[in-house]
């Protein structure tokens, strides 16, 4: 007996589909590819969100450095000068002691995204009162000392006890002076503000002058670029 199909022209168009879908549909195939391209961006921002943490801690620790190291030196400007038991600072000293922050902080571009603030912590008065006896800054930044501007002493500002955190400020010795740095600096972002936004850095170091110096004459005029702190430049 002969069979013939009764099944319409698209039926029989349908049936190859209808096969093709349900092998798919029972096929493994493809499981691993697909949870990789699930899983992929999320390991992939926790790696760039570590790298970033860690390029954060790197570069704290260069600011740190910096502060150190600028705070030392400053508290040996004078050393070379022969022939004085007292020595004289110059406005020449401290360019000198702020091109070795420049250069230090050359791979972060510590003096495009910061501030350096260095004051000479001292005391009036017959070592009675503390002062900020000069304050002198570089870097592009607009920020000031958290302790006060030039000038300001225990006297006039009952506030101004020393420089350093609250409780734990220090204090100058009398006839002595407290180089004393302050760093601010703008982190950038390794990946832009993808993971971080807004961070500043902040580290503060202080040195006692190593030898004795002519604390009277503050930062003498020896014709060289006065790096004042209402100027905001990097060189």
């Amino acid at each position: 007996m002969l069979m013939t199909s009764t099944a319409s022209p698209e039926t029989l168009r349908k049936r190859p589909l209808r096969g093709l879908f349900k092998h798919l549909g029972k096929s493994k195939s493809g499981l691993a590819l697909t949870e990789f391209a699930f899983s992929l961006p999320i390991f992939l921002g926790l790696g760039m969100f570590g790298t970033e943490m860690a390029y954060l801690a790197i570069t704290s620790m260069n600011v740190s450095q910096a502060a150190l190291s600028l705070a030392d030196n400053a508290s040996r400007m004078g050393q070379t000068v022969t022939g004085s038991s007292s020595k004289t600072i110059y406005r020449s000293d401290v360019n000198s002691v702020f091109a070795g922050a420049r250069l230090q902080g050359d791979e972060i571009d510590l003096l495009e995204n910061g501030r350096v603030i260095l004051s000479s912590l001292e005391t009036t008065n017959n070592g009675r009162w503390q002062r900020i006896r000069w304050q002198r800054c570089i870097g592009t930044k607009n920020y000031s000392s958290d302790y006060g501007p030039q000038g300001i002493n225990e006297r006039n500002d009952s506030s101004f006890v020393g420089m350093g955190p609250a409780g734990e400020e220090i204090r100058a010795e009398r006839g002595s002076a407290v180089m004393y740095v302050e760093i601010f600096y703008e982190y950038p972002g390794l990946f832009g503000d993808s993971f971080v936004s807004g961070q500043v850095i902040k580290h503060e170091a202080a040195f006692t002058i190593r030898d004795d110096r002519n604390l009277a004459e503050g930062v003498a005029n020896d014709g060289a670029r006065n790096p004042h702190c209402n100027r905001f430049t990097a060189s």
